[in-house]
């Protein structure tokens, strides 16, 4: 058995400080500055560009994808919400992307699993085409603002960090890392500050899919009993298959992790393979189908749920989920059930989030709107979010964090920022009419009042 000792690292923390300058070059200028590459941010840039703008994207990872990618969720969520289709022109092309291009027995088992590798090239070919500039390796590290209205973004790159100089600026980060450092204002967590637990995903192979009965999660208290786990954790959504023999994972939680820390996410990261190994075991030892089945490779980055939730003219709540709301501003709708994974291992948690998702959900059909004003930043003028950290409450949150609904928001995003171009990029001059138009034309699914 492997052994950690973190306490014989020392942890200055603010009791030790300096203080540096430096000049960094102005390395691109453009009409729109995209903070991070996932779904969002993939969906932002390739619209923005496609409607005239300039476009710059600084990734962190050196691929697009973002969960789907370095964190190996293993599937999309709802594409639509049983009888439309929701997820814009963006969804479209990437749901019939992975469909044309991946392995013939991908299609025979689950459509909306994710074949990482094709993945990545559909989303390398959309901003190639579009002609969006980006740079891997690059992630955002500060901002200059002054006076509510972002001058440039500092990206600290792989050979040197630059600053980029926009009119417009959309954050991606799914932490709502750019508007944080331009000072916006966000929450993060429940009234006690916890946040939901995260999950290290992995693609397994050696699986007889012929063989496995559904869920994977029988047999947990045989094993629970027999102390096969360090938690006893009852969440467990199981492999979802990708091909003849390979699935992807998402399995274990792992608790009390600030996916805004550097230092949180090291231990997530530890704790989450050691984990990874618990799972290895019983699936191989009480599941049929698994015998022969490995984990092949982690994610690179833990699969993180919640962090921050930037405040926006307009907090999204669960009212709106629950009363199906319209908006004059909407820019898109969306219809997963409200998914909130406790934040501690316990049977109480459990036991509420269970309650949740089976009552928080729509029939098909039904869905709640977004509103335009979720996508502004409170106190900055040129700024928008897209993806997880929009403007909305903890429950909301829940659902618009998932992929599809990214592809939304970040529609939205880049379409509204290539229309504030001719408005000196601030984002609440635009002509929200026009943008609902623009979306509509797009594939966007908007309701009228």
């Amino acid at each position: 058995m492997m052994c950690y000792n973190i306490e014989k690292f020392v942890l200055f923390g603010d009791s030790m400080k300096i203080s540096y300058e430096k000049s960094i070059p102005v390395k691109y200028e453009t009409d729109v500055f995209v903070a991070g590459g996932g779904p969002a941010g993939v969906a932002a840039a390739y619209t923005a560009a496609k409607n005239g703008a300039s476009v710059f994207l600084a990734e962190t990872f050196g691929a697009f994808g973002g969960a789907g990618v370095h964190a190996l969720v293993p599937a999309f969520m709802q594409f639509g919400d049983g009888v439309n289709f929701l997820a814009g022109d963006v969804g479209h092309y990437v749901r019939d992307f992975l469909r044309e291009n991946a392995p013939e027995e991908y299609k025979k088992f689950c459509p909306d699993s994710i074949p990482v590798e094709v993945l990545k090239l559909c989303y390398d070919k959309m901003l190639v085409e579009a002609g969006v500039q980006f740079e891997f390796f690059s992630p955002v590290s500060d901002v200059i603002a002054e006076n509510g209205h972002i001058q440039y973004v500092i990206c600290a790159a792989k050979g040197g960090s630059y600053a980029v100089k926009a009119k417009t600026f959309i954050d991606c980060t799914g932490d709502g890392d750019l508007a944080a450092l331009a000072g916006a204002e966000f929450a993060k967590g429940d009234e006690n500050g916890d946040m939901m637990a995260a999950t290290l995903c992995a693609l397994w192979n050696g699986i007889d899919w012929k063989n496995v009965v559904r869920p994977d999660s029988r047999r947990l208290d045989d094993a629970f009993a027999d102390k096969i786990f360090t938690n006893e954790d009852r969440h467990l959504p199981g492999i979802w298959p990708i091909s003849t023999s390979t699935g992807g994972s998402n399995a274990g939680h792992v608790y009390d992790i600030d996916g805004t820390t550097a230092e949180s996410l090291t231990r997530g990261m530890i704790e989450g393979r050691k984990q990874l190994l618990e799972y290895r075991k019983y699936y191989k030892e009480y599941l049929s189908g698994y015998e022969n089945s490995e984990p092949v490779i982690s994610g690179t980055q833990i699969g993180v749920r919640e962090t921050r939730r930037i405040i926006g003219d307009y907090i999204l709540t669960v009212d709106d989920f629950l009363n199906r709301s319209s908006f004059e501003d909407e820019i898109g709708r969306y219809a997963y059930p409200i998914d909130i994974h406790s934040g501690k291992n316990s049977s109480a948690g459990y036991a509420e989030y269970a309650k949740k998702f089976a009552e928080l959900r729509y029939k098909k059909g039904e869905s709640y709107g977004i509103p335009y004003r979720s996508l502004l930043v409170k106190g900055i003028d040129n700024l928008l979010t897209a993806g997880r950290c929009i403007s909305a409450d903890r429950s909301m949150q829940a659902s618009v964090r998932v992929m599809p609904c990214c592809f939304i928001t970040g529609q939205a995003a880049g379409t509204a920022a290539a229309l504030a171009q001719d408005k000196n990029g601030e984002t609440r001059a635009i002509d929200i009419q026009q943008l609902r138009a623009v979306l509509k034309e797009n594939g966007g699914f908007i309701q009228d009042r």
